[in-house]
């Protein structure tokens, strides 16, 4: 009886152990399934927004072959600011760095770099390295600019020259719309940002205007500050907090009267210096054009002194630029802008954010 007993359960659980892997499979099928059907909902979610985008932004459909992916991602950020214009993510920057900026490309090793706007003169001087006993170099390109709009929003939201830059590089990176994850070694977003962080933040800037006299404004950008991150574990927090002081005179001009721009349009047009200058140029022209309700134009040659030293000719710089401000009319559809014989027309256009000033609370009476 026993023997039987035994033998009917060994069979049993023979049987248990050829249904459990069947079992496991329909499982899985059942989760893959699921999982099938979830992606299907996303990229149908996905492709109904760029759907959306494409409208906005005016485009035929017969046009998409021909966009590049970078321009697709264009469109995609103007349908998000058309559909939602009032989500704005306020930004700043000097005035006078609008008017005259920063290299685009590395100047190599000089004493001086400088870049005339008219009376306007703004000039650089690297800072130096002293470990290795020589200078460390000029900020130049995209990250320079990004790193400047960023501080001087910071120094007008906060009201306060000392800058926490937080315990992750990934974090500040993001905000600043870099990847953290992009590229390796030297050529790796991280790398390049604390690079460009040191060039700035110990660099000497001045701001000189020459009429029947001079004079001159000599600003160190950030004479403190401590910087611990560490760009191959961008991830990772550091025990000490990362931070700048910004120099006085440097802290007074960048908060007194700064012109105004939006974040997502500056994450749109990162990879590009000429565009970020061009786009700030063009906000704060529109802003002119509006006070005074008059169309301002200006020629190649003036654009050219003004933004693109750097470009060996006029006729090569006008090309680069009519592309870059097309790319921008994009991100900024309320730019009205005309190409003229010999240079640009900006008619009468709305800036391309309008910081609206704070209601006063009525103080409430103890009556």
């Amino acid at each position: 009886m026993r023997s039987f007993l035994a033998s009917v359960l060994e069979k049993i659980t023979n049987k248990l152990r050829e249904k459990s892997p069947k079992t496991a499979t329909l499982e899985e099928k059942k989760e893959v399934e699921k999982k099938s059907h979830k992606t299907q909902k996303i990229l149908k979610k996905r492709k109904k927004e760029e759907e959306k985008n494409i409208a906005a932004s005016g485009l035929s459909k017969s046009s998409l072959s021909t966009i590049s992916p970078q321009k697709m991602k264009l469109i995609s950020i103007a349908g998000d600011i058309r559909l939602d214009p009032d989500k704005t993510e306020s930004a700043f920057m000097a005035r006078q760095l609008v008017q005259a900026t920063l290299p685009h490309k590395n100047p190599g090793n000089v004493p001086v770099w400088s870049r005339t706007n008219g009376q306007l003169t703004v000039a650089i001087q690297p800072g130096a390295d002293t470990k290795k006993k020589k200078i460390i170099g000029y900020p130049y390109g995209t990250i320079p600019r990004l790193l400047l709009f960023w501080i001087t929003t910071e120094a007008i939201r906060t009201k306060n020259p000392r800058i926490e830059l937080g315990n992750s590089l990934a974090q500040f990176m993001e905000e600043l719309g870099l990847n953290p994850t992009n590229g390796r070694g030297k050529r790796s977003d991280a790398k390049r940002l604390q690079d460009q962080m040191r060039r700035l933040f110990q660099s000497t800037i001045s701001f000189t205007q020459h009429t029947k006299g001079e004079t001159w404004l000599n600003m160190q950008v950030a004479p403190k500050g401590a910087l611990w991150w560490d760009d191959k574990q961008p991830q990772q927090g550091t025990l000490w907090k990362n931070w700048i002081q910004l120099g006085e005179d440097f802290f007074k001009a960048i908060t007194s009267a700064p012109v105004p721009a939006d974040m997502r349009v500056l994450k749109a047009l990162k990879r590009s210096p000429l565009a970020l200058d061009l786009y700030a140029w063009a906000t704060y022209t529109a802003y002119q054009t509006q006070q005074t309700g008059q169309s301002r134009s200006l020629s190649w040659e003036l654009l050219h002194e003004q933004f693109g030293a750097e470009y060996s000719d006029t006729r090569d710089f006008s090309k680069k630029s009519w592309n870059a401000l097309l790319k921008i009319q994009i991100v900024y559809p309320g730019l009205n802008i005309e190409r003229v014989r010999g240079g640009i027309n900006v008619l009468p256009s709305k800036p391309s954010i309008i910081i609206k000033p704070k209601k006063k609370t009525k103080k409430s009476s103890n009556l």
